[in-house]
């Protein structure tokens, strides 16, 4: 920072130092012999004649309270400051490629003063987001049922490949905990659980108003998700938030699947569906003992023929 002298002959202020009047070295603000007060309290000179043609940098305009034509102008203190931090370097940037030399906090002052703000685009309506609703929890970490087709329990996971992620759905009925239904995509979408639920119900024996439990991932809050629950006549269910417990089921049985499949990645896709496949359809649900109440071990597959025998009237 440089600082011009008075004449010897001129009375000193400010320890030798000429504070009125500043250097054109100084950040470029100023114009040399020009008083600093007398920039700072001119309408708009020291920007040209035309400065306000000046400030218009694209997607800059004018407006009367400048707040309504700038962006973020109700999105918040933090989003406005970052907004009119965006308005004031552009517009500094457009006037130095004009050969005007400002500071950002002068260009910040005379757009705030002459009403200059940010457009706000293509002026297109924003819908608003609706609020999402949330089903109950009927199940309540009760994991049972009397009879298959009753309760069905499901969640997304993801194995990784070289080629990118496989995503898994399922659909577990708990009264025999087989893989009632499952379905397998390179995204999560919400027609991956919706593929699961409609195999599910298209294995046949889902009863009326079957019990539906997730969590509230957006997958199962959206609308297609629960578009399909009305149609097959179920019952949805959600846990709470950030509670795995809720969701127990479906969680342990994912634990199962990677620690007997391991969690190699694979190289393709192809490579993992057909590991999936294989596991789920043959090892899982006919192949894999586990212990039943009433009928020791069993698989899955043998559980649920053995409950509708069980649940068939004598002849």
């Amino acid at each position: 920072m440089y600082w011009e002298k008075r004449p010897p002959s001129s009375p000193r202020t400010g320890r030798g130092r000429h504070r009125g009047t500043v250097s054109s070295h100084r950040r470029g603000e100023g114009i040399r012999g020009q008083s600093c007060r007398s920039q700072c309290e001119s309408p708009m000179p020291g920007v040209g004649s035309a400065p306000l043609h000046l400030l218009r940098a694209p997607g800059i305009t004018a407006g009367p309270g400048g707040a309504a034509a700038g962006r973020g102008a109700a999105g918040g203190r933090g989003s406005d400051f970052a907004c009119r931090l965006t308005r004031r370097v552009r517009c500094r940037a457009a006037l130095r490629r004009a050969g005007r030399l400002v500071s950002e906090k002068r260009v910040e002052r005379l757009m705030r003063v002459h009403h200059v703000a940010g457009s706000s685009g293509d002026g297109a309506a924003v819908s608003p987001v609706r609020p999402v609703v949330f089903a109950a929890d009927p199940i309540g970490r009760d994991f049972t049922a009397p009879r298959p087709g009753m309760r069905l329990v499901g969640d997304t996971t993801e194995l990784v490949t070289v080629e990118g992620k496989l995503y898994l759905a399922t659909c577990i009925d708990l009264a025999t905990r087989e893989v009632a239904g499952w379905a397998m995509a390179d995204h999560h979408r919400a027609e991956l659980p919706v593929a699961a639920l409609r195999m599910a119900a298209g294995r046949g024996g889902l009863e009326d108003k079957c019990v539906m439990s997730t969590d509230r991932g957006s997958e199962y809050t959206g609308d297609e998700f629960r578009a399909e629950i009305s149609k097959l006549r179920m019952r949805q269910s959600m846990g709470r938030v950030s509670s795995c417990c809720d969701n127990a089921a479906a969680e342990s049985w994912f634990a199962l699947l990677k620690a007997e499949i391991g969690t190699t990645v694979r190289e393709t896709c192809e490579a993992a569906r057909a590991d999936l496949c294989h596991y789920i359809g043959i090892e899982y649900n006919r192949s894999r003992l586990r212990r039943h109440p009433d009928h020791g071990y069993v698989t899955p597959l043998e559980t649920r023929i053995l409950l509708r025998q069980n649940l068939t009237p004598a002849a």
